[in-house]
């Protein structure tokens, strides 16, 4: 494995797992999935290198199925905490000031997301980044129904959790794939934030031609 070359080395998915194990990626996908301070957190990228890592039996000794239990778990549990930190917060939410780990405009996507998608955001928001952790709490705050955001948080959980899990496991034992695992790595992360960027550019002309 090599260091991934974007962002501070503590946000290194290696560098992560090898300190922290299964546990650290329980953790940070928990935190990923539902709490304000987990939206700078890495998702997609660790999730694929712990199924590199898994594959090679490197930081991770414990077969692929139990990983992406627990990873499912986390993800479904981060979401749930979200969702219901939402419900609490309300509407004092939107009136909370910016700081250096908030910033309402993560808010104001979440809530833009949701409004677009409906209850299938809570699916679609695994695999975007900062929308990922703010949707399930945009969620709560709009008061969606709690069976319904149940089944939706479940069925993106284990999309997500155990399909990009699976998928770097799978990919992990290519050749082509284990010499080029860095440049792969930054793709991974190139394309999941593709999305926030262009609505940024969108936003960016609307707000140009209202002016």
């Amino acid at each position: 494995m090599t260091t991934l070359a974007l962002g501070p080395a503590w946000l290194d998915p290696d560098y992560l797992i090898s300190a922290f194990g299964l546990l650290g990626i329980l953790a940070i996908v928990f935190a990923e999935s539902g709490l304000l301070i987990g939206f700078f957190l890495p998702g997609d990228s660790l999730l694929f290198t712990t199924g590199l890592l898994v594959a090679d039996r490197q930081y991770l000794t414990q077969p692929l199925w139990l990983v992406c239990t627990l990873v499912v778990a986390a993800a479904i549990a981060g979401d749930q905490v979200g969702y219901l930190f939402g419900r609490k917060a309300g509407p004092a939410l939107f009136r909370r000031p910016d700081s250096k780990f908030f910033k309402q405009e993560n808010v104001a996507k979440a809530h833009d997301f949701f409004e677009k998608y409906g209850p299938r955001s809570i699916v679609l928001a695994r695999f975007v980044p900062i929308v990922r952790t703010f949707t399930p709490i945009v969620a709560g705050v709009s008061r969606m129904h709690y069976r319904t955001f149940v089944v939706y948080n479940i069925i993106g959980g284990i999309a997500w959790g155990s399909g990009v899990t699976v998928l770097g496991y799978f990919l992990g034992q290519v050749a082509f794939v284990k010499n080029n695992i860095e440049a792969i790595l930054v793709g991974i992360v190139v394309v999941s934030v593709l999305p926030v960027a262009i609505e940024l550019l969108k936003a960016r002309r609307s707000a140009r031609r209202a002016s």
